[in-house]
């Protein structure tokens, strides 16, 4: 059996936080580490490996993670 891993960028874990958050899935309010529930546990290490090396820490809010969201309409 083959698996395949995915290398998980910062912008890469940015864009799926966002994904997460424009459907209702998860809040901005709640911890980083909740995204490892829509993450593939073999990859997790590897994202948090990147989080880790960008200064984030799995207890920070998304919002932090993601930052300002922008609207089209304003």
């Amino acid at each position: 059996m083959t698996y395949t891993t995915v290398q998980y960028s910062l912008n890469l874990i940015k864009d799926e936080a966002r994904e997460l958050v424009s459907k209702g899935v998860v809040s901005r309010q709640q911890p980083i580490y909740t995204l490892c529930q829509y993450i593939p546990a073999r990859e997790w290490a590897g994202v948090e490996c990147e989080l880790e090396a960008c200064n984030f820490l799995l207890r920070d809010r998304i919002g932090d993670l993601i930052g300002c969201e922008k609207w089209d309409n304003d």
